[in-house]
């Protein structure tokens, strides 16, 4: 009865030197995931901060662009109706060199769209 005693006690020893053999590995890959984790934060924080910059970057660049495009536009809308005003004007104060400048214009056309 002895003997199967001491098997008894030898296999549960046994059992809890695994077990706790199994817990301090557990133990030790959870440090070791803390401790990686700990390294891996600045640079993903470092990563994280110069993606925001180049973000705002590029949002301060298209912002600056619109409003370049915005004063263009206008710009460019001012130069038309102030070219049509004069156009306007020229023809009514010229009415026969208009529609000689209006023929030469169109013969020229005409000759530049038929030789194609």
């Amino acid at each position: 009865m002895e003997a199967v005693g001491n098997i008894s006690t030898a296999g549960t020893d046994r059992n809890g030197s695994m077990a706790r053999g199994i817990e301090q590995a557990g133990t030790g890959a959870h440090k070791a995931i803390d401790k990686v984790s700990d390294a891996a934060r600045p640079a993903v924080d470092r990563m994280a901060s110069g993606a925001h910059q180049a973000v705002d970057k590029v949002a301060a660049v298209a912002h600056q662009a619109a409003d370049t495009l915005e004063t263009k536009g206008g710009e460019i809308k001012e130069a038309q109706t102030r070219l049509v005003s004069e156009c306007s004007g020229y023809v009514r104060a010229n009415p026969i060199a208009s529609i000689g400048i209006a023929v030469a214009a169109g013969f020229l056309l005409s000759r530049l769209l038929a030789s194609r």
